[in-house]
């Protein structure tokens, strides 16, 4: 079993280890990582972890924001000095709330849940992202962008359109600021709600709710004019999307 440990201190990081190697000899701990910034890089890559042991509170803030910016579909025994979150963890993808110090006996308890989920002869099992998926909204509802040294939150319905400019993506929100994220347009078309966003081109996604008005242009295409925006270029939608979009305009 491959664990993850998401933990910003120390002492704690190594009580967790130590017990595990105690309970599971056969665990490998593939990283001890302490921050939400580090935590969302690490879990894009793979391969990935079997498990994940996480801390609620961490150096640049609450890990939430982690499961707000990225996909995980990874189980997570979170671990935590506070009990004020059990109701917002057990909304993403926990499978047991364990206040520090952590003791072995709960630890093992949870170990032995994991693993009851995961067994492949139990009959009552279920694919464990199916559950996630049902258990909560499919698509992304806010990105984490960072100002300076700085984060917060933006919700989907703050956002005017996605971008390309300088082979970077950017997202703009209503009142014109543009943030850089770490997302293609191709993943942010499977992250967003194909209700509320289009990609109209091969630079631009734009919300529903932040077209003003359309009109015809030239080769049978159409302009966009979004709210607070000028004419521009990047909201022409492009000939072969044309029909989708009146469709998706249309719904």
């Amino acid at each position: 079993m491959n664990i993850l440990i998401v933990e910003n201190e120390n002492p704690a990081a190594e009580r967790i280890v130590r017990l595990l190697k105690k309970i599971d000899r056969s665990v490998a701990i593939t990283d001890v990582i302490e921050t939400v910034e580090e935590a969302i890089n690490r879990l894009q890559e793979k391969p990935e972890p079997d498990l994940i042991l996480m801390d609620i509170q961490l150096d640049d803030g609450l890990c939430f924001e982690i499961f707000d910016t990225i996909n995980v579909d990874i189980p997570v025994i979170f671990t935590t000095a506070y009990d004020d979150y059990t109701l917002r963890a057990f909304k993403v993808n926990s499978i047991d709330y364990l206040l520090k110090p952590v003791d072995e006996e709960s630890l093992r308890s949870a170990l032995t849940k994991y693993r009851k989920l995961n067994a492949g002869n139990d009959p009552f099992r279920r694919d464990f992202k199916q559950l996630i998926h049902e258990f909560r909204n499919q698509y992304k509802s806010r990105f984490l962008i960072k100002a300076g040294d700085k984060y917060r939150s933006v919700q989907a319905g703050e956002i005017s359109h996605f971008h390309i400019a300088e082979r970077s993506v950017f997202l703009t929100d209503y009142q014109g600021r543009d943030h850089g994220i770490d997302y293609s347009l191709e993943q942010l078309q499977e992250m967003l709600d194909p209700r509320k966003f289009f990609r109209i081109n091969r630079e631009c996604i734009v919300s529903i709710d932040s077209i003003a008005l359309m009109h015809s242009y030239s080769s049978s295409r159409l302009q966009l004019i979004l709210k607070g925006h000028e004419q521009n270029n990047l909201f022409v939608v492009s000939r072969d999307k044309v029909g989708d979009f009146k469709k998706w305009i249309d719904e």
